[in-house]
């Protein structure tokens, strides 16, 4: 059975960790910043030197190529992004990439020949903490999202994706540019879990079956500024008492069963002075439910309970994000699931609760994802960490199912077949 270099898998990840790094054991690398450009950068000089293709699409996500023996072969892809929350681990994210890498070395370095194209996809703007929404290259990319939309996304210093990637972009090197929506025949995502199944069962690699839906929002509360020690309280359009007011509303109306996610994220007060009545909230809501049907429902009753005439401030809903569950495909998932068990592994299946690039990908073609356990379930911090053996085991599942699905596409192709897989 092939084998991924394990030494040089973990030292491309202790490269990468310097870019961005908080000195916490994390980084800070916002989609298209410096730290996020010079991490792409060095991949590429990576890829430069295996003389693997490096190309570039309209929104930014970038492609890495080994040529398959086959001239008429679709690609099978795979992938994740190395842009990270402010302030992120060392694992969301770059895990994904570099184990995609990995299967490319360790195919070139075997001379393995496969039909088709194998490429590594390093999507821009997974995380969307910088330009909202979150995956957006590959929402563009699925065609989910406009570009023209993703490009006059600004982030918080009114820099907008357009311009970044101007900014960006150049000190990549020379990049072949590709299509948006470029045809592909497969797709798989290896992702550190984010959370503490595989974990709290002793296990090293699980199988998702798909991605539970999410819809996000921004309210706008507005009030009226006035003097904390002059203004009665039946005068007084303090926004923050009626932002409070709301989360608790929008929480008790919504929060009624175990898979309900609900999480406000961001919550800023302006003016911000110790001694005037708060005029204006910007807060946000992340919602999130496995049954498509439910979030729908859901959805329904945030925008109604927002335009509620009982409301003694103006209050502003606009939904950023409508993002509805998705179910990988089976054939994919088997695939993952055989690689496991013929290599001795004990998996399960599991739905993710995070969202991933692979939810689009999902609408273009066949796809999957495969998960290793993160120590407490913990992501999105600095204290994120996945071991280096359930790195490694990852990594040769990942390989094991690119074999396979490429030899089944092959397989598919030589007998004139139309399958899923």
């Amino acid at each position: 059975m092939l084998t991924i270099d394990a030494q040089r898998f973990m030292a491309r990840h202790e490269s990468l960790t310097k870019w961005g790094a908080t000195g916490k054991g994390g980084v800070n690398r916002p989609a298209l910043s410096a730290d996020e450009t010079g991490a792409r950068r060095e991949l590429l000089d990576w890829a430069r030197k295996r003389d693997f293709v490096c190309c570039v699409d309209p929104i930014g996500n970038l492609f890495v190529r080994r040529q398959g023996s086959s001239a008429n072969a679709l690609p099978i892809r795979m992938g994740s992004h190395l842009d990270s929350q402010m302030p992120g681990g060392n694992y969301d994210g770059v895990y994904g990439v570099l184990a995609a890498f990995e299967v490319l070395e360790t195919l070139e370095d075997n001379a393995f020949a496969v039909d088709a194209p194998l490429e590594l996809v390093i999507w821009n703007n997974e995380e969307g903490c910088r330009f909202p929404p979150t995956t957006m290259g590959s929402a563009v990319h699925g065609g989910s999202l406009s570009l023209d939309r993703a490009l006059s996304a600004v982030d918080r210093e009114g820099i907008n994706v357009g311009q970044a990637l101007e900014r960006s972009l150049p000190a990549l090197g020379s990049l072949t540019p590709v299509d948006l929506g470029s045809p592909c025949s497969g797709y798989i995502e290896a992702h550190i879990e984010q959370g503490p199944v595989l974990e709290a069962l002793g296990l090293s690699v699980g199988v998702v079956s798909g991605i539970q839906g999410i819809a996000q929002f921004v309210f706008e509360v507005e009030g009226e500024e006035a003097h904390a020690g002059t203004t009665p309280r039946d005068k007084r359009k303090d926004a923050l008492r009626e932002a409070i007011n709301l989360v608790e509303e929008l929480a008790s109306a919504i929060e009624h069963d175990d898979d309900v996610r609900f999480t406000v994220g961001k919550f800023e007060v302006a003016p911000g002075a110790i001694n005037t009545i708060p005029a204006k909230v910007v807060f946000t809501l992340d919602l999130r439910h496995p049954n498509s049907e439910e979030l729908a429902r859901l959805i329904q009753v945030v925008l109604a309970m927002c335009s509620s005439p009982r409301r003694i401030c103006g209050v502003l809903c606009r939904q950023v994000l409508n993002s509805p569950p998705v179910q990988f495909d089976a054939a994919v998932t088997a695939v993952i699931a055989d690689s496991c068990a013929k290599a001795g592994i004990e998996t399960m299946t599991l739905p993710s609760g995070a969202t991933h690039d692979a939810k689009h990908m999902a609408e273009l073609c066949p796809s999957g994802m495969i998960f290793i356990p993160c120590r407490d379930g913990i992501s999105h911090s600095d204290r994120e960490h996945a071991s280096a053996p359930d790195m490694i085991q990852g990594a040769n599942i990942l390989l094991a199912s690119i074999i396979r699905l490429a030899e089944l596409k092959s397989v598919g192709a030589s007998d004139q077949k139309h399958e899923r897989v």
